[in-house]
């Protein structure tokens, strides 16, 4: 799985996505309240992990995560 954060600008908000190891888009949603989108994706047992990562990372950037806890 990768996540990557993404800037918004002006009324625009920030967002998050999570891709899987494809590429595949498997959840966008704002980082400002991802908790539901990320339960809805079926990722909500990751979603500590998920969080630490997306307020870790800088904007722009694609990080991997290692979800084979």
């Amino acid at each position: 799985m990768y996540i990557i954060k993404i800037k918004g600008k002006a009324k625009i908000p920030d967002y998050l996505q999570i891709r899987d190891d494809a590429f595949t888009l498997i959840a966008y949603t704002r980082t400002d309240r991802p908790e539901k989108a990320i339960e809805k994706c079926g990722l909500g047992n990751h979603l500590a992990l998920i969080m630490q990562k997306m307020n870790e990372i800088p904007f722009g950037q694609m990080t991997k995560l290692d979800l084979n806890d």
